[in-house]
């Protein structure tokens, strides 16, 4: 949900956004980015430093010249954000300082969101419980932003798919009303897709796709340099294009669905069917313990390169690069990026993509194209969620 900043303040929390995302900076680098004067930059700067919000870094690297002096926000300023990623299933928060350092180490919440009709209940008890376990005083956290599956407008502050709330209201609102806190929601792909242009694979690059690979298959458009929302800010259904010839019903009520081949829990339930019908697999000994969900053993099995997992992601993923192939041709975007839980499977992702790929496309298009795997894996969500709050917000 958008905030109203002050003229005032416009110029503080643009510089304290360009820290956050670019690291360190120098007073010209500032000046250029916020499209201001030198010397109004550089009293402002010194506002901030004041305000214990920046400090400096020391001189950049020679590279011929006179060394600039560089700045970056300060990690002992006590302000924090409290970060929520949400899936169907499993519900994940940490706190970060504005150094994007974790001060609150990972906290846990299984929560079935599409089932359970005390989800939004729960969700609020356990971010007041966290932020009370952490020790910090609200007066000292920024906000809380969140990002959730489903049909998500972040301006409104509403979910169309989960979350309904007692009184009718919005998420948003209901969620600021019960934390006290200004509170920022978005779709989980959309934020992976954020974190991948401004920490990730996607840096610096202009036409990009963001894969959300989990317990469904999201997808993120980069244009231009920006997020691609669409008219109504729904862009992205990338899982609920009929690619598949399965009769399964997809969660969205609908069949054919991509998803109903390529998401995670898909891959379980034919990994357990395998077994069941007595194929040997470590997945076996894997799905007995209880204490992670089985998409995450899943997931080990591929990284330890168990050919019965292997062989059900290799199908998985043929269809999916089907997918992209059609993407390729109507987007051509220089690169792929396959981020999100799924990602931890890191190259085992990437032949049967290919193929698919090198099957569908023509190959003119398809080699302008790069598919690379995500180094934030599971932080993506986490690292976005945050940046939500330093989006909207405003400094004092």
């Amino acid at each position: 949900m958008s905030v109203k900043i002050k003229k005032g303040q416009r110029l503080k929390t643009d510089i304290i956004k360009y820290l956050y995302y670019k690291g360190t900076l120098s007073l010209t680098d500032l000046s250029k980015l916020t499209q201001k004067s030198l010397p109004l930059v550089t009293a402002t700067v010194n506002s901030l430093i004041t305000e214990k919000y920046v400090i400096e870094k020391g001189l950049a690297p020679s590279s011929g010249g006179r060394r600039p002096l560089m700045f970056l926000l300060n990690p002992a300023k006590e302000k924090y954000i409290v970060s929520v990623a949400m899936d169907q299933l499993i519900t994940r928060l940490v706190v970060y300082n504005l150094a994007n350092e974790v001060v609150m180490p990972l906290q846990l919440l299984s929560l079935n969101i599409s089932e359970d009709e005390q989800a939004i209940s729960k969700l609020v008890s356990f971010i007041n419980g966290c932020i009370q376990r952490s020790g910090f005083d609200k007066q000292f956290l920024i906000g809380v932003g969140i990002g959730m599956p489903g049909l998500v407008n972040g301006e409104k502050g509403i979910n169309n798919s989960y979350l309904p709330t007692p009184n009718g209201t919005s998420v948003g609102d209901f969620l600021m009303k019960e934390l006290a806190l200004p509170v920022f929601i978005d779709n989980d792909s959309s934020l992976i897709t954020l974190a991948e242009l401004h920490f990730g694979e996607a840096v610096g690059m202009r036409d990009v796709l963001v894969v959300n690979v989990g317990w469904g298959t999201g997808l993120g458009i980069i244009i231009n340099g920006k997020l691609y929302r669409g008219s109504t800010g729904y862009a992205g259904e990338f899982s609920h294009i009929p690619l598949s010839k399965s009769n399964n019903l997809c969660s969205c009520g609908k069949r054919g669905c991509l998803e109903v081949d390529t998401s995670l829990l898909v891959m379980v339930e034919k990994a357990k069917s395998a077994l069941a019908a007595g194929a040997q697999s470590s997945m076996k000994k894997l799905f007995k313990d209880k204490s992670k969900h089985p998409c995450d053993h899943f997931l080990d099995a591929v990284v330890q390169q168990d050919p019965l997992a292997i062989s059900i992601l290799s199908v998985a993923c043929f269809q999916l690069g089907k997918g992209l192939s059609t993407l390729i041709h109507i987007l051509n975007p220089e690169c792929i990026v396959l981020s999100g839980r799924g990602a931890r499977g890191g190259k085992m992702l990437l032949p049967a993509i290919q193929q698919a790929i090198n099957e569908f496309c023509i190959p003119r298009i398809a080699e302008q194209t790069t598919i690379s795997l995500s180094t934030l894996v599971d932080n993506a969500e986490l690292l976005a969620a945050a940046s939500l709050v330093v989006e909207h917000c405003q400094f004092e």
